[in-house]
């Protein structure tokens, strides 16, 4: 069971608050989905879990241990990261691109370690990506690198995966297939927290909703008593209504929080 906890996490900059004393306890098995507006937190508190930023105040801890204490590799090793907007500056195939997801030390030229293969082709084929295996990452489309990202972060079979709007950029197929394997790796035993905009999809995939509002936690809980007309009201102020049931809600959109319809 492997259990990320954080703690009073605080974070400022500039004058600014980002993160207000956040407190997330997370576990084996859940599909978290981080929502809140633009400038909500979400890429800031990722990045906080991740170990890739020090907050101000408080804590993250992996299973107990706290995370600021685990070398680069150890950390490497337990929790893949997936920023928003990936890039990729170097025309290298996409299975190498997908192959530095692996390990640090893996060989900069010259042919991949034959006992690599089998992983590099099946996380190409998980993120739909086999016929672009050697093609120079540099060409892809920006929907293709996001999966290619993707891909490069599950080939080390992380415990914890951490991505920032995995589904951003991507067509409808692929933003569905993204939300599904997501949803499968938390079923599968791994941690899955993931910054989501589109509503529907982590209505429907997400086991977890934690909500944010000006760096504060606006909800946390199951989504289907967490993802609600109300918490979406005082999340992002716009009005909205919630419908169906277990892993077919739908949310859609009335309008602005200050709307109001005009009489006829």
């Amino acid at each position: 069971m492997t259990q990320l906890d954080a703690v009073n996490i605080f974070v400022q900059r500039g004058g600014h608050v980002l993160l207000d004393k956040v407190c997330l306890q997370a576990r084996s098995g859940e599909f978290v989905a981080v929502i809140g507006a633009n400038g909500a937190g979400k890429s800031t508190l990722l990045s906080v879990l991740a170990g890739l930023l020090e907050p101000d105040s408080g804590e993250v801890a992996l299973d107990g241990y706290p995370i600021a204490g685990f070398s680069g590799r150890k950390l490497a090793q337990r929790r893949a990261y997936l920023p928003q907007n990936p890039r990729c500056e170097w025309p290298i195939a996409v299975e190498r691109l997908v192959a530095l997801g692996l390990t640090p030390t893996l060989p900069a030229f010259g042919g991949l370690p034959a006992g690599f293969a089998a992983r590099i082709s099946s996380a190409l084929e998980a993120c739909d990506l086999l016929q672009h295996r050697s093609q120079p990452a540099t060409t892809l489309s920006g929907g293709e690198l996001a999966r290619a990202m993707l891909a490069r972060a599950l080939v080390g079979d992380p415990d914890v995966l951490i991505v920032d709007e995995p589904i951003a950029g991507l067509d409808p197929r692929h933003a569905l297939d993204t939300a599904q394997r997501l949803r499968k790796l938390a079923s599968e035993g791994k941690l899955v927290i993931a910054s989501i905009h589109d509503l529907t999809l982590a209505g429907r995939y997400a086991n977890r909703i934690l909500a944010l509002r000006n760096g504060s936690v606006q909800g946390d809980g199951p989504t289907h008593s967490t993802l609600t007309p109300e918490l979406i009201r005082g999340a992002f102020d716009v009005h909205a209504s919630v419908s169906g049931s277990g892993g077919s809600l739908f949310v859609d959109y009335a309008g602005p929080a200050d709307f109001r319809p005009t009489a006829r």
